[in-house]
Order: structure tokens, then sequence, then C-alpha cells
């Protein structure tokens, strides 16, 4: 019997075949023993294999081994004539589904989409319950040698109390510290609280599209808190006339395109920070008596903002604009009236010897200021979309979240201030 053929089937040739069928694994008695000369096979009729074809090697030309190579074609492997070859292709075989493996034993939850609060509990009641002794992922275990982490913790006004409280004492001792043992340091803290509110103002108009220069705006800033310091109200106004001319100049050489909107957003700066904040220059340059009276305006905006906070998230209910600040009530305004009368009542009485009555008309006015000046840099961040003018204290947002207030409290200070308590010589 000769080995198999690659070219052909798994059976021997015709030739070579037995005369006689291969046995059956069953025996059938149905089935007579055959015979050539019953059935009347003739087995020259039985098909033959192809003749195998020769194999030529890889180097070899297709005429021959040892022939010639024809003339325009050398050898190369890709003389074989492919295309007699049936080409090969992945979808000729029946692909294999597989079958996903999956656990039965525990039950799938629905799916939600993300965001939906109202499908997660229907989808978390059908999960088993963890065994006990294991925690969820993601949670650490607390223990005496290993305590819980610790949350920062958050007022009802979402901030962070511990880090505002901090951020305050630091500024409030940057700013009294000077003013009572160097008091040109007072200037220069002053200068530059006014150029960091300018940066962060010109910085959160750009989302409304405008681009006010900022380079004359600093600049302006600068000179007019200095010329209020040394010439006092007339250079204070002098110094806002040259900040809105340089701005214009500047501005000029960026062409037509939003010139009217640019300067509009500069002239809203230049009198919001540095004009504004050139009455606290005045009060502090007051011969004789000039940081009592930057401490007093101080003081009344600090127990405003705390009689406010205080009384509006204990006893806030009725919204005082919802529209443009929806945390701060009338019992927060009425919080912050009493409490700026009456502490600016006392402080007035002991420092100028002014009639309590009158320190305490004083504490109203400058409660009233300051709450306005919160309300108006609370529309300005409505109006641009934005929670805090920036990052840069931690608890507070940025630093004109902390002037709002006293921006607008300094001028009527100063002018019921120069009432009450008339500047000696």
């Amino acid at each position: 019997m000769s080995p198999l053929d690659p070219y052909s089937g798994t059976e021997p040739r015709g030739w070579e075949r037995s005369d006689r069928p291969p046995a059956l694994p069953w025996p059938d008695r149905e089935v007579e023993p055959w015979s050539p000369r019953q059935s009347g096979t003739d087995l020259s009729a039985v098909p033959q294999a192809p003749p195998r074809p020769p194999v030529r090697r890889h180097d070899e030309s297709p005429d021959g081994p040892y022939d010639p190579p024809v003339a325009g074609r050398p050898f190369a492997d890709d003389d074989a004539p492919t295309s007699q070859l049936p080409p090969v292709r992945d979808d000729d075989a029946p692909t294999a589904q597989l079958t996903p493996v999956r656990d039965d034993t525990v039950p799938t939850p629905p799916f939600s989409p993300a965001g939906d609060d109202d499908a997660r509990p229907e989808a978390d009641a059908d999960l088993p319950e963890p065994p006990p002794g294991r925690r969820s992922p993601g949670r650490r275990r607390a223990s005496a040698e290993r305590p819980a982490t610790g949350q920062p913790s958050t007022g009802r006004a979402g901030r962070n109390l511990p880090a505002a409280i901090g951020v305050g004492l630091g500024l409030g001792a940057l700013v009294l510290v000077p003013l009572f043992f160097f008091l040109p340091g007072f200037l220069a803290v002053l200068a530059g609280a006014i150029g960091v509110g300018i940066w962060e103002m010109a910085r959160a108009v750009r989302r409304s599209g405008a681009h006010p220069p900022l380079v004359p705006l600093l600049a302006g800033g600068v000179l007019t808190i200095g010329l209020a310091w040394f010439a006092g109200p007339d250079a204070l106004s002098l110094g806002l006339l040259v900040t809105v001319l340089g701005t214009m100049i500047w501005r000029l050489g960026d062409g037509p395109a939003g010139f009217q909107r640019d300067i509009t957003a500069a002239t809203l700066i230049a009198v919001y920070v540095p004009f504004l904040g050139g009455f606290a220059a005045m009060l502090a340059a007051a011969p004789g008596d000039g940081p009592l009276r930057v401490l007093v305006t101080v003081a009344g905006v600090v127990l405003s903002d705390t009689g406010g906070y205080a009384a509006g998230a204990n006893f806030g209910k009725h919204p005082m604009a919802p529209r443009i600040s929806p945390k701060k009530s009338w019992e927060g305004f009425a919080g912050s009236v009493v409490a700026a009368a009456v502490g600016s009542a006392l402080l007035i009485w002991l420092l100028f010897d002014v009639a309590p009555w009158w320190g305490a008309l004083f504490g109203v006015a400058v409660s009233v200021a300051a709450v306005l000046g919160d309300l108006a840099e609370s529309m300005i961040k409505r109006d641009l979309g934005v929670k805090d003018m920036s990052s840069l204290l931690p608890g507070h947002g940025g630093l004109m979240d902390r002037l709002d207030s006293i921006l607008f409290a300094v001028p009527t200070a100063y002018l019921l201030l120069a009432v009450l308590v008339p500047v000696v010589g």
C-alpha cells in the first residue's frame, strides 16, 4: 500500500484497492458477500486520482530546474502562476461563535444613564448585599490606629470656614500692623490691593468680549491712590481723569474694532476700584487720627458682614434680591445693620468721644453701603457668569470679593466722619 498522497484523498489509488470492500464494524446478514462477477463492476471504470504535480523548488525556473530562463523572465519567486491557485479568504471557513461567560447567579442591574439619580436606588436594590466583614471599594476603614479621613467643614454659604477665617485674620493683620506702626507701609499695601483688584476685574470682564488695556489701568490706579494720599479729594478726581484718558490713548493703537466696548469697561474699572479705594487713602492720611478712622470703618464693615451671616444662616427665610444674590435675606440684612450700629456706637464713643447715637447712625450708613457694594459686585459677577473674581484667596475667592463691601463703605465713612469728627489742622 502506497503512502498518503498530499495532493489526493486519503484513500489509496484505484489500482491499489483491495478486491474486497472494508469489513463493516457490525455483522449484517442482509448484505451478501461482494464479488466482481455478481455486481459486474469494472475496476477500470473507477475514477482515478489526478497525477501528482512535480514539486519545484523556490529558486527554480518554471521551465525546468536546469533550463535557461526565457527572455524577459528572470528568476524570481514571483514567477509562479499564482492565478491558478484558489484565493484564500477568511470568510470561507465558518467562524465559531463564542458564548460570553456570564455568572447567572448574580442578577445584572438595569442600566441607568449617568446623572439619573432616580434610577440608581432601584438598580442598587437588586444587587446582593456584600458579605459581612468586607468593606466596599473606595472607602477606608477607620480604626483606633487609623482614624477616618477628615473632610473640610463648610458652612451654609458653601465656603471652607477654617480657611476663610484664617485668610481673614491674615488680611486683617496685613492691614492693621502697617497702619499703626508704619503708615507708609499701609500706602504700599493699599496700592498693591488696588492693583490686584484691577487685574481681577480686567480678567473677569474679558468673558463678555471686552479687552480693557491693563497697563494704563494699573499705572493710573497707583497714581490715583498716591494723589489722594498726598493731595486730597481734588487730586483724587484728577487721578481718575488721567486714568481714563490714558486708557483711551493706549487703546487707539489696537484699531477701531470694539473701541467703545473696551473703553466703557476700562472706565467702570477705573471708577469702581482705584477711585473708590482712594477714599481709604484719604482716611488714613488724615492728620492726627487717620489710623483710627480707617479702624472704625473696617470694623463697621466686618461687624456688618458677621452679623448678616449669623442672622441669615439661622433666621433667613425671605430673600432680599433672589435674582442677584439668592443667599441674602432680609433677616440677614437686619442682622448686619444691628451689629454694625451697636459696634460702631461703642467704638466711636470710645475713640472719638462722640455721642453713641451718632456712632449708631454711622454704623447703619456703613452697613447699608457695604450691603449695596456686595450686591453691586454680585450683579457684575452674575452678568459675567462667574462665581468668584478669582481663586486667589482660599475660602474667599478673589481679593475683589473682599473689597466689594469696603469700596462702597469708605466714601460713606469719609463723608460722615468729616462731619462728625472734624479733621484737626
